[in-house]
Order: C-alpha cells, then structure tokens, then sequence
C-alpha cells in the first residue's frame, strides 16, 4: 500500500479539526481531514450554533471566543452560512441576578454591553418578558448560525477553496507520526492533529486520563413558536449566571446560586439553564441540561424537557409553543480546563475543547495551537 502523503492530517471533522484544517489550508499546507463517520454528525451539529462570547471565562477564554467570534464573521459569508442573528439578550429576574450583571459590566468584558431597563429592553425587543424584571443585560458580540448546515457548509468551502481533503467514513487506527494507519489506507503526514471530542478511550487514551476528563449529556428541543413570532437575538436568564464562569466567578454570584438552590433546585440537579435561538424557518432551539458520568444512556428525560419549556414559557411572550424535535448531546467536560491540547511528541497534536464552548472558541485555538508550531 503507497502511504498518501500531507503536510497535516487531521483526526476529527467536527468544528474543532475544522478549525485546525482551515489555519493550516490558510499558511499552504496540503491538509487531509479523517472522519470515521460518513458526516459530521456528534456535538458539533447537536448545539445551538450559539457564538457566544459574553460570559465566557475571563482571561484566555474570553479572548479565545471573542477571535473566533471574528474569523466565523469573516468566514461566514465565504462558506455561504447565514448568520440568522446577532447579540445576547440576558433577564434578570432576581434583585440578586441584577446584582451579578452590575458587577459584570464593571469588568472588561462588560465592554460594548448595556444593562437596560425591563421598559428599555421590551421596546428594542418586544418577544422577551419583560414583567417583574430586574434588568436586561444586552450583548452586541454574539452571532448565531445553523449548525447543521453550517458544518457541511464551511466542510465543502475548505475542500473547493482551500484544497482540504476529506476523507468520511474512515477509522482512524494509530497515529505514529509521521505514519497514520486508517480503516482504508496509510498516511504519511509530517504533523498530525488529533480532535475526537468525546473518543476518550481510543487514540492517545492513556494522555487523556490525567486530565480527568468526562463526558457531559445535554437535552435539547426545537419549538415551534406562533407564526410572525421573532427573536432580535439569543435569550438567556438567571440560571446562566450561575453556570457561565464569567458571571459565576465574580463573588456576587454567590447570593444568587444560594436563593437558586431553593427556587429552582430541580433545575441546578439537572444543569439547566435556558438558552433560546432562532432558526431561520422561525422555530426556537431550546436548551439545555447537563448530565455527567463516564458513560451516560442515551434516553432523553421528559422531566427534563418540561424544566427547559417551563423556563422558556417564562422567557418570552409565546402564544404557541409546540415541540417538534427533541436530541441529545455529548461532549468532552474538565471542571477545571476549557480546552486540553496536549503534545505527546513534537509533531503530534491532542486538542479538545473541555467547556462546551467548541462553536464558541476552536478557531481562536487553532490559531493559538498554530502560532508556536
């Protein structure tokens, strides 16, 4: 067999072997992306195609989101992805939520934001409920694509513009760098990058277990709203600031998780927190929930379910609200890492994004995992 020869080879075509694919295709490098499915079809497709950058952890993080946030912009248009909306809508319900958002807006990342007032937010955005509200913290920074379109999208845009082979339906068996041995056929890659997102137990196993790394089960639904009904951007609520650690980590959040352990209990024993987007044939996607373990079933719980449409309800002014889809997803989580790249020799890469932010950051760390290599 003649080994077919690259100067990158990447395990994994979700967003983040995407990510590596594209820095490297953009410095001329002759890249082929193995997949071992016959589509992307994991956590890369299963989410809300929420770029999301306010919230994210302060420091790295934040800055890693707010760089992919501009090279999905630039790329976007390029790959023919629509961004169906733009910005961050966040309710206050509780004197003690508004606390955290003040103390937000007095950090950096508060920049270009606005906390408005319940009169204030429901005149720029008439679909939020806006009664008995605290505050509304608005974002400009985030933007929204269609996951499952906008992966084969940006897929075949590297492949007709950039000349990155795709290689679908082919196993990865061992990575030896500069030798690559798949299901199908032999490489020889001058460098490798391995992005398996929740493939915990197979390539470079014995590398990951240090890092105590787990899987994370989430639920999700798509509603179908009252015709006419329009989102002017995502929407989310309390139960977010104690979750996304550039609101939970300020001391303020700590009043606001204790009354949230006895208000909504149910809610923080299955990780839920609402976050609501727009597709453009006008249904919501609604989620979500966290579960975590080593191994999770894959059975949705209906309870579940109801927690996240009981805080949709609340969230916006939804004379109709019916579910037509309903899905799971499962991704890598570290309690203490955002993402883990790891070197097992000078030419082999490991990444995977650890905070289910993979839409959110890959790009900015693909850039960063390019820049010293």
């Amino acid at each position: 067999m003649t080994p077919i020869s690259c100067d990158l080879l990447v395990v994994g075509a979700g967003i983040v072997g995407l990510a590596h694919a594209y820095q490297a295709a953009k410095r001329g490098l002759r890249v082929v992306v193995v997949e071992r499915d016959a589509m992307c079809i994991g956590a890369s497709i299963r989410n809300f195609g929420f770029v999301t950058v306010t919230g994210q952890k302060a420091g790295p993080s934040w800055a890693r989101a707010r760089r992919s946030r501009d090279i999905w912009a630039e790329l976007a248009p390029l790959a023919g992805i629509e961004v169906l909306h733009q910005g961050l809508w966040l309710r206050a319900e509780r004197p003690a939520a508004h606390a955290v958002l003040e103390a937000f807006m007095r950090t950096e990342m508060g920049e270009h934001c606005a906390l408005l007032s319940p009169a204030e937010a429901a005149q720029r955005h008439p679909a939020l409920q806006t009664d008995g509200l605290q505050s509304v913290l608005y974002s400009p920074h985030e933007l929204r694509v269609e996951s499952r379109s906008a992966i084969p999208l940006l897929t075949r845009w590297l492949a007709e513009h950039l000349g990155v082979q795709f290689r679908f339906g082919e196993t990865v068996q061992s990575v030896q760098t500069p030798v690559v041995e798949t299901s199908r056929a032999q490489y020889r890659a001058e460098r490798v990058v391995v992005c398996t997102n929740a493939e915990l137990h197979g390539l470079f196993a014995p590398q990951w277990t240090p890092h105590d790394i787990r899987l994370c089960q989430l639920q999700m639904l798509r509603v179908r709203p009252q015709p006419g009904f329009q989102l002017q951007g995502s929407v989310m609520g309390d139960l977010s600031l104690v979750r996304y650690e550039g609101y939970c980590e300020l001391p303020e959040a700590a009043p606001l998780r204790a009354q949230l352990q006895r208000e909504e209990a149910a809610c923080l024993q299955h990780g839920i927190h609402l976050i609501v987007v727009q597709s453009a044939d006008g249904t919501l996607v609604v989620g979500d929930s966290h579960h975590y373990g080593p191994v999770l079933p894959p059975f949705a719980l209906e309870e579940v379910d109801q927690l996240i449409l009981r805080q949709l309800r609340a969230a916006l002014h939804l004379t109709q609200a019916e579910v037509t889809e309903r899905w799971v997803g499962t991704y890598p989580s570290s309690a203490t890492e955002p993402c883990v790249v790891l070197a097992p020799d000078a030419q082999t890469r490991l990444v995977t994004v650890t905070s289910g932010t993979g839409a959110s950051t890959a790009f900015g760390l693909a850039e960063e995992v390019f820049a010293p290599w």
